[in-house]
């Protein structure tokens, strides 16, 4: 049996938005009693003890599972997160309310729990950047230490090739602090590899005309080798070469489909 989760933020309600792994709601009704008191535990925990934040971060999925938020429309829990990696966002946003508020110790934290971490840490880490920022709603403010360490963790995740880490960092956070030329390399990056863009964040509020004509370019060398253009471009340049006009090569679908690292 599950039970709305009694550590999401007061006065969260469930919306018609996809359950990213960020949004203090995201695990409303998901939990099992024993997890909603895992996670209840350890946030008290780390309340207490910083330090024991990395023992909680790795053992997260071993605790709530690793279940898509979605698994109807994302099964994989590429596009908008799993159990664990909502789990994690928490005791991201647990951890900083433990820390100073200058933020310093906090980007220290995560950067090292970053690097250190498994792919599945790695994407807790970026959707607890995301909790932080929905949480300093409206404009997304966070300090600066926190905000250039972040920076720099989403353009590691961004070069990588996991589909989940790369759709990981373009959330709340990258929507906010990334700038015009790296978000848009970061959405190009999406398309490339066939993951919906249904996982970026403020997408038609950052969407300008440079990344339109990114996409055409794309789509117009795409077609030049004979490939085919994904379906996600028209979303950014409904006028690309392939998504209008006369017949042209099939389109290919986007995916929310990957290869998971096991926690450790």
């Amino acid at each position: 049996m599950t039970t709305p989760d009694p550590t999401a933020a007061p006065g969260a309600t469930a919306t018609a938005s996809p359950p990213t792994a960020g949004r203090p709601d995201a695990l409303a009704g998901l939990l099992t009693d024993e997890q909603t008191a895992w996670l209840a535990t350890a946030c008290g925990e780390i309340a207490a003890d910083p330090g024991s934040a990395v023992g909680h971060l790795a053992r997260a999925g071993r605790a709530v599972g690793r279940t898509s938020l979605d698994p109807d429309l994302d099964p994989a829990g590429v596009l908008h997160g799993t159990l664990d990696d909502a789990a994690r966002a928490r005791l991201v946003v647990a951890l900083a309310d433990a820390l100073p508020a200058d933020g310093e110790s906090l980007a220290t934290r995560l950067t090292e729990t970053y690097q250190r971490g498994d792919t599945p840490e790695r994407r807790g880490v970026l959707r607890g950047l995301d909790a932080l920022t929905l949480a300093g709603q409206p404009d997304g403010a966070l300090p600066p230490a926190v905000a250039c360490a972040g920076t720099a963790l989403a353009a590691d995740a961004l070069r990588a090739n996991d589909q989940s880490l790369v759709a990981a960092a373009v959330g709340p956070f990258a929507a906010a602090h990334l700038d015009d030329h790296a978000w848009r390399h970061a959405v190009l990056k999406l398309v490339f590899m066939g993951v919906s863009l249904d996982a970026v964040a403020a997408l038609d509020e950052r969407a300008d005309d440079e990344l339109a004509r990114m996409a055409r370019d794309f789509a117009a060398e795409r077609r030049a080798a004979g490939r085919v253009v994904p379906d996600d471009v028209a979303r950014i340049a409904p006028e690309a070469p392939g998504t209008t006009g006369a017949p042209t090569l099939p389109t290919v679908p986007t995916t929310s489909h990957a290869n998971h690292s096991k926690d450790a």
